[in-house]
């Protein structure tokens, strides 16, 4: 899909390499955007795969759940 510029949490902006991907977590399975780490890079699950895997985290655990609705907006 090529290449997208994201900026980090300590402000600096990195150029790394995009593209879909079927991702799996707690047995639901979804296509999503996926962006391709660079070396020392921090593995993360964003909202949108959370989004679209019917997942949310659970607020009083910080663990990950199955939402029991999806909001449609």
């Amino acid at each position: 899909m090529g290449k997208r510029c994201f900026k980090t949490i300590e402000g600096r902006v990195v150029e790394r390499e995009v593209g879909e991907a079927v991702v799996e977590c707690l047995g639901e399975r979804a296509t999503c955007m996926v962006v391709f780490a660079g070396e020392g890079d921090v593995e993360v699950l964003g909202v949108t795969a959370l989004e679209n895997l019917a997942l949310e985290v659970d607020p009083t655990t910080g663990r990950l759940r199955k939402a029991e609705a999806v909001l449609a907006l």
